[in-house]
């Protein structure tokens, strides 16, 4: 068993005010949760219109599929609407770390 966490830190450069932040980063989390089974969560900069971040946890069997997993994540962060990635990390972490 494998679980991995990567952080996104994103721009949003098309919103205007925190109401339509909000919308796109629950959009954005609403879609990671319903395609990848992940636990997703707004991590920082709740409070600026144009940043957020975003921090997602995979578990999986087996290094091979985690992997697989963290890069299906970040091909769908990178390819949504509306939104630039700034930086990813990620950490994976076996059961006797």
């Amino acid at each position: 068993m494998l679980a991995a966490v990567s952080r996104f830190d994103l721009r949003i450069p098309g919103v205007r005010s925190l109401k339509e932040k909000r919308h796109v980063v629950k959009t954005l989390t609403g879609s990671l949760r319903a395609t990848f089974n992940a636990s997703v969560a707004e991590v920082d900069h709740h409070d600026l219109w144009q940043r957020t971040a975003i921090g997602i946890s995979v578990v999986a069997p087996d290094g091979h599929q985690c992997r697989r997993i963290v890069q299906e994540v970040e091909r769908h962060v990178g390819g949504f609407p509306g939104v630039e990635t700034i930086d990813v990390v990620t950490s994976f972490h076996a059961p006797d770390d």
